[in-house]
């Protein structure tokens, strides 16, 4: 993880202040006019709270900002993300930013937007395409530490407990970049205790009846389960409304890591049914719409622009429970 001094200098550089179904690909011709900046912005999908929030803080910081803002939702599918940044592109808007289904099978898209000379930014996800002039920065969270903060935790709160502690993992979308990186950072983590042992791993694909339905199988399979670790809170949240049907109680019976830190997660937290939370911040829109102005204007702009986030125990998360925006 970048360290939170050269966050700071990032931040300030770049004065940063944040870290459905359908689509609208909006009306009229042509890119942004005199009158201010023309966005075309594919979002995944609305999978989960975090997603809510984040759409919510891109609209709100767009309208802010004068942005006019051409929406899509994906629908967790590449291929409408695809057939969206096309659109944008034939509506030759000033710049497009998405955040990428999965990783991979980019590059025939953005390559299209560089050739028309439309500057993309990646949001939240990257993509693991070779020519990083396919796109002029990235700017989201640091998936591979957030993996590891949830171990950590796990390897301390553990290390007064003899035996194997049996972990189920419920992981992201298959191919997304947080699905991956989260589990990369989190294996490496608990490897430094031996006794700490994933014995299963199955994607609930960010959604909450994804985490529901794939505990439920995992409870039938994996009688001896002490630990979940979640790559989201909303998966999370499933997998506590299936441990309470099989009669154990969640955040005792079974401890309960997750990232988000949505309201609905932080709130199970301070109730104790999640242990832990790694936060992922949603609230993007600001800095996307000033890194927007830039690059559409020619600066230079960071290759990665890393959001600053905490970690959250069921104390700390009574604490600012309340404040919470999202």
């Amino acid at each position: 993880m970048f360290k939170k001094s050269l966050v700071a200098v990032v931040a300030a550089t770049l004065a940063l202040t944040a870290c459905g179904g359908g689509s609208d690909a909006g009306g009229g011709a042509g890119g942004g006019s005199d009158d201010g900046i023309t966005m075309g912005f594919a979002q995944v999908g609305a999978e989960s709270g975090w997603r809510t929030a984040n759409t919510k803080s891109v609209q709100d910081s767009a309208k802010e900002a004068g942005v006019e803002l051409k929406f899509s939702d994906a629908q967790q599918k590449q291929e409408n993300q695809i057939k969206a940044i096309r659109s944008y592109i034939q509506q030759q808007v000033d710049v497009i930013a998405f955040s990428p289904v999965v990783e991979s099978g980019w590059d025939t898209v953005l390559k299209e937007a560089k050739d028309a000379d439309i500057p993309v930014i990646l949001t939240d996800r990257s993509v693991d395409s070779s020519d990083t002039s396919l796109y002029k920065t990235f700017l989201g969270s640091d998936f591979v530490e957030e993996g590891k903060k949830a171990g950590d935790w796990l390897v301390e709160d553990s290390a007064s407990t003899d035996g194997p502690i049996n972990i189920v993992e419920l992981q992201g979308t298959t191919g997304a970049a947080p699905a991956i990186d989260r589990k990369e950072g989190f294996e490496a983590a608990i490897a430094a205790d031996p006794d700490l042992k994933i014995v299963q791993s199955q994607t609930g694909d960010f959604t909450r009846s994804g985490g529901k339905q794939v505990m439920e199988a995992f409870l039938k399979n994996t009688p001896d389960i002490d630990v979940v670790y979640a790559h989201n809170d909303d998966m999370g949240l499933g997998a506590i409304e299936a441990i309470e049907a099989a009669g154990k109680v969640p955040g005792k019976d079974i401890k309960i890591i997750t990232v988000d830190a949505v309201k609905d997660g932080m709130t199970a937290l301070s109730e104790g049914k999640i242990n832990y939370i790694v936060e992922c911040n949603p609230l993007l829109g600001d800095q996307l719409m000033d890194l927007a102005e830039k690059v559409v204007a020619g600066e230079e702009v960071p290759a990665r622009v890393v959001t600053e986030e905490s970690a959250f125990t069921p104390e700390q998360a009574k604490e600012v429970l309340a404040s919470r925006e999202y």
